[in-house]
């Protein structure tokens, strides 16, 4: 019954949190690593053990994962990056026909995640309010512009006035602009959401942005406020979704209106602080997919906790320079 986390990079927490998990029901069972350059990963260095794998474009890559999962006994991948998650969308079903759980969603969500203009169409579905639109040839400031694809903040740009705006945003046909979600009128939020074999949704914990380094939360709080009810209504079945699915949203502060972004399906960054609150998606996982128990839903987690991250060190002993 092991384990595989992918991308693994920093996401020591992750690790830890699947760990103590894992051997709370199986104590025999080992949580692994896999990244590129393993020896360089903290995570990597903290976990049973690490393995190297190519790059997730390689034409290799699934064929050298589901041998690494055969070989080593394990049961469960779980993916953390952006760019692995189209591809093992569309080989999962390669994995579980030898009894391995690619905690992934469907290929077609996935896929609608994965480009903006498609989740907000996924949003105008279900009447949930997007950005609005706003056209490059005769904009409207303030405006905001990011990519369709992108990811960690990566070519995102807010523009106050028209001599802000260069040739590369008019040119860049996978730049979208839309309206500024101004921060003094409203609150940023991340949702940790955990969609059950069934496509349910089990378990909703809001944290709010209080401050962003590298595209990842640094400082956040767990909040029980209306987008969990609002989440309840608006996204309790979604066809093909399972496990953690991270949404982002703006709150308004005094009209309390909810303007959604984009869901991520994986763990965020920023996870750890919703483990800590009491939402146990690992053992959620474990239960589900290893013991067969089916997960209700469930709002027992702590509110109003806060998270601070800092920076640690994993130090290695005998690495050659």
């Amino acid at each position: 019954m092991n384990i595989l986390i992918t991308s693994a990079g920093q996401r020591v927490s992750l690790v830890r949190a699947f760990e103590s998990e894992l051997k709370k029901q199986f104590p025999s069972s080992k949580v692994f690593t896999a990244d590129m350059s393993p020896e360089l990963s903290p995570a990597c260095n903290v976990s049973d053990r690490y393995f190297k794998l190519k790059k997730v474009t390689d034409p290799l890559y699934i064929t050298e994962l589901l041998e690494l999962c055969i070989s080593e006994n394990i049961r469960m991948v779980i993916p953390t990056i952006d760019t692995e998650l189209q591809v093992l969308a569309d080989h999962k079903e390669i994995f579980e026909k030898v009894g391995i759980f690619v905690v992934i969603s469907s290929p077609e969500f996935v896929s609608k995640c994965r480009d903006k203009r498609k989740i907000n169409k996924f949003f105008q579905t279900l009447d949930i309010n997007i950005p609005k639109e706003i056209d490059k040839n005769a904009p409207v400031f303030p405006l905001f512009i990011k990519p369709y694809d992108g990811s960690l903040s990566v070519d995102s740009f807010h523009i106050k006035n028209a001599e802000e705006i260069t040739n590369y945003h008019i040119n860049n046909e996978k730049l979208l602009f839309m309206e500024y979600i101004d921060k003094v009128y409203h609150d940023e939020y991340t949702v940790d959401m955990y969609y059950g074999k069934d496509n349910y949704l089990k378990c909703i914990v809001p944290r709010k942005r209080i401050h962003i380094r590298a595209g990842e939360v640094n400082k956040g709080v767990t909040c029980k406020n209306i987008i969990v009810p609002f989440c309840k209504e608006k996204l309790n079945y979604v066809k093909g979704v399972i496990g953690c699915q991270t949404l982002q949203l703006f709150l308004n502060r005094d009209n309390f209106n909810i303007i959604a972004i984009e869901i991520n399906p994986r763990f965020g960054g920023g996870y750890p602080l919703s483990y800590q609150a009491g939402a146990n998606f690992p053992a959620y996982l474990i239960k589900e997919y290893f013991m067969n128990v089916p997960i209700e839903y469930t709002e027992d987690w702590e509110e109003n906790l806060l998270m601070l991250r800092y920076d640690d060190e994993i130090l290695i002993h005998g690495y050659k320079c």
